[in-house]
């Protein structure tokens, strides 16, 4: 395999010399919003990345980076906060293995994930999306991953590298600390995975660390990563990430997602012939798209289909195998089977099972708890209790769900943030939950 590996890289740094200036510019710069650039007098095909990590977000027709327009049908995982909870390293490899072959199976190169931030805030909108507050936990577990979905056939972007550690103002940002802080926490969970795993590329984040983009921090994208960790794989902007691409590229950093087009080609031809950039920098980025597509373009020819009803169930078990229970006062569960139950909350008609953003999965089936459990206990009955879409107090539907309830044995109330107060692009603003929900309890 190693022999393998070093004649492909032998092959790829003799196409590099076969290319123009402006062919070297068109590599390095996103064909579009998911593929990367072809060159067809070395045979070198296009190869398509697409989100994400709980599920496939293969968009086909009109694209978008925050899950607006359709994508295909795919089942949706359970999350990585959900997941971390259970502290299983192989069930997380499992994981990555239905990636793997759903990502196989559309003919996507590379999965753009898992998240591997930490949880710095527990206010934080996109934590949904991310392991723990725990860098070793998030290392670990991802580390799993990685290598499930990598073991596939299907390469991983590990993302946002680094200390992207909330939504407001992502993409203005500088997150300031001193080194220990740094390496211990914000850099841990990235040097696991790159130390663990055949990484096939990173994915450098929107912030800047002590006054740096990322995108041009040569001591993040090289010293450490590359000279210090030894990563040997391709790193990418997060989309629209690339401030200065001239200045990325001198800093290490491969790949522009999704490329400016024309503009961005003549940005770096016109860098070149000034010698502002080497071509030898751009030599060497070029080499690593060439190698990135050389181990990672999907192999078949067309789409496969693959079994979408056993990725379900999976999702259905490794969400059972996650759940936590925090508190069972005066032995309240198990519900037994004589016990009178009524069900209240909309979430239990309308279950929230994903977040907004880049992550959203076009689900292939949505359990709903309420058919579930009245599959089961056809005598529970239901009772609203709450709007989602409205958080004013109702306080008819409030009344009503207290009448049911003190007439039963058993309560299980359905509550949680709706959409709107949690996804990727904002930060909660409090740990509440809406007024409605609150005012039920």
């Amino acid at each position: 395999m190693r022999g393998e590996h070093l004649l492909i890289m032998a092959i790829n740094k003799t196409l590099v010399q076969q290319l123009s200036l402006e062919e070297k510019a068109a590599l390095v710069s996103g064909k579009d919003f998911w593929f990367t650039a072809g060159v067809k007098h070395i045979n070198l095909e296009r190869m398509m990345m697409t989100d994400g990590p709980s599920g496939l977000r293969k968009q086909a027709s009109a694209s978008d980076a925050l899950g607006l327009n359709k994508s295909v049908t795919a089942v949706c995982f359970p999350s990585s906060a959900l997941t971390a909870c259970s502290f299983d390293r192989t069930e997380l490899n499992q994981l990555g293995h239905h990636l793997g072959v759903a990502a196989k199976s559309e003919r996507v190169g590379v999965l753009l994930g898992p998240g591997i931030n930490l949880k710095r805030s527990p206010l934080a909108g996109r934590n949904f999306e991310y392991f723990s507050e725990d860098p070793y936990l998030a290392g670990e577990l991802a580390s799993a991953y990685v290598n499930g979905v990598q073991d596939e056939g299907v390469g991983v972007s590990v993302k946002h590298f680094a200390a992207n550690n909330r939504e407001n103002q992502r993409f203005t940002m500088s997150s300031n600390m001193d080194e220990r802080t740094l390496r211990e926490l914000y850099l841990a969970p990235f040097e696991k995975v790159v130390k663990t795993s055949q990484l096939a590329t990173v994915m450098c984040s929107y912030n800047a660390i002590n006054g740096t983009l990322n995108s041009q921090n040569q001591r993040l994208l090289t010293t450490i990563l590359r000279e210090e960790w030894g990563f040997k794989g391709l790193v990418m902007s997060d989309w629209g990430a690339v401030a200065d691409h001239v200045a990325a590229l001198k800093a290490g950093l491969d790949l522009e997602m999704p490329g400016k087009g024309q503009a961005s080609m003549d940005e770096i031809v016109a860098a070149v012939q000034a010698k502002q950039l080497t071509e030898a920098d751009l030599d060497q980025a070029v080499l690593r798209v060439l190698q990135m597509v050389a181990d990672w373009q999907p192999a078949n020819e067309k789409v496969v289909k693959y079994d979408l009803e056993k990725q379900h169930e999976f999702a259905r078990q490794l969400a059972a195998k996650s759940f936590v229970l925090l508190k069972n006062d005066q032995q309240a569960l198990p519900i037994k089977s004589n016990d009178s139950l009524t069900i209240i909350g909309e979430l239990a008609k309308r279950p929230r099972y994903q977040g907004g953003g880049s992550s959203h999965v076009n689900s292939y089936q949505v359990s709903i708890p309420l058919d579930v459990i009245q599959k089961k206990r056809t005598d529970a009955s239901f009772e609203m209790g709450y709007r989602l879409d409205d958080e004013t107090v109702d306080e008819s539907l409030i009344q009503t769900a207290v009448t049911t309830a003190k007439s039963v044995d058993k309560v299980v109330i359905f509550a949680g943030f709706p959409e709107s107060m949690e996804s990727e692009g904002f930060d909660k603003t409090s740990l509440n939950l809406p007024d409605n929900q609150n005012k039920l309890i």
